[in-house]
């Protein structure tokens, strides 16, 4: 039997999408170090300013039951994508 290609991955999307929460939850908890413990300057407004993305209220309304979701924001900053490659790199390794 020959090898997988190269790139091929045995891994499910399950294990990619638990390694890319988990990076972002890192990447976060980066940020938020970041923008409390960093001094004021370029390196702090570079590192921790992020694009935040967001959708919601979704309003909904099934006679006997009535909910809203979100809004959900999606808050990405350099150090969010370091969290995610980190948590890549670790995976890689490990797995």
């Amino acid at each position: 039997m020959p090898p997988p290609p190269r790139g091929h991955s045995r891994r499910g999307s399950l294990f990619h999408s638990i390694v890319l929460a988990i990076g972002f939850i890192i990447g976060g908890l980066f940020t938020q170090v970041g923008r409390r413990f960093l001094p004021p300057g370029a390196a702090k407004e570079f590192f921790t300013t992020g694009v935040a993305p967001a959708f919601g209220p979704l309003s909904i309304d099934l006679v006997i039951l009535k909910f809203a979701l979100g809004p959900v924001v999606l808050d990405v900053s350099l150090l969010s994508l370091l969290g995610v490659l980190l948590a890549y790199l670790i995976a890689r390794s490990l797995f």
